[in-house]
């Protein structure tokens, strides 16, 4: 079986400025935020993106959801460049990253309609499938409030939601539980696993071990934008595995060798 992504070798470049290289503590111009990375993910897995901060992850997940362009290397969804064949791609993805904000003047009501409109829904599908996501996140009580006058669980299970307009094949979350608190989190992690079953791939990146230890199928670990380990996690590892742990190690081992 092919994978439905696939990551071939991608580097991305930034050019830090003098804030930027205050901030970390640096007098190189030049940030390499993703170097050489290869992955895959197939039909019906949960695939997770785990590493420190600034490894690389949210890098990884803009360039496959075409928001940004690697400098090298290729992503292909289905067969179809992230590079040349945006357009077709982003019909097949959804992405949600606590950076890309909603409108907080209009309602979650108005948006999944807007949103619908700009993938082509029908409008018969679009009212179908926002009574079923409205229902399961418990938004059509709030479906006339305002983004902006909504609490933070709620307004991430509207993002969701306007992700999931097109009912796209493969689904690209950054942190999706992150600032949720547990009954929230509860929920949205059910829904990805629904969504797995139901068929869909989804790329998570996440820096809380026991939900990738307990949703994921398959995880890699990235640091400085490489990825040094992949594992795949099932009933037989998934109560003795310690991603926490054999991240510190790779970490380590990465600092080691610099030093070195």
């Amino acid at each position: 079986m092919n994978p439905i992504l696939q990551v071939d070798n991608i580097s991305k470049t930034f050019r830090l400025s003098r804030k930027q290289q205050k901030i970390e503590v640096t007098k190189e111009k030049l940030k390499v935020a993703v170097n050489g990375l290869s992955f895959g993910a197939y039909k019906g897995e949960i695939y997770g993106l785990l590493g420190p901060n600034g490894a690389g992850k949210t890098t990884a997940l803009r360039c496959i959801s075409t928001l940004i362009k690697p400098d090298s290397g290729e992503v292909t969804i289905n067969g179809h460049s992230v590079t040349k064949e945006e357009d077709k791609v982003r019909g097949e993805i959804g992405f949600l990253t606590s950076d890309l904000k909603l409108e907080e003047f209009f309602t979650p009501n108005y948006q999944f309609d807007y949103f619908s409109k700009l993938h082509g829904v029908s409008e018969e599908t679009m009212k179908q499938r926002k009574k079923i996501l409205f229902e399961k996140f418990g938004i059509d009580k709030f479906a006339e409030v305002k983004v902006g006058e909504l609490s933070t669980g709620m307004r991430q299970k509207v993002q969701i939601a306007i992700a999931l307009v097109h009912d796209p094949d493969i689904i690209v979350f950054d942190e999706p539980t992150n600032g949720l608190d547990v009954l929230t989190a509860k929920v949205v992690t059910d829904y990805l696993k629904e969504l797995r079953d139901s068929g869909k791939t989804i790329i998570i990146s996440t820096h809380i071990f026991r939900v990738a230890e307990r949703l994921c199928d398959r995880v890699g670990i990235i640091v400085d934008g490489t990825m040094c380990y992949e594992a795949e996690i099932n009933d037989d590892n998934r109560d003795s595995i310690d991603l926490e742990s054999l991240l510190f190690k790779l970490v380590e081992e990465s600092e080691a060798m610099k030093n070195a």
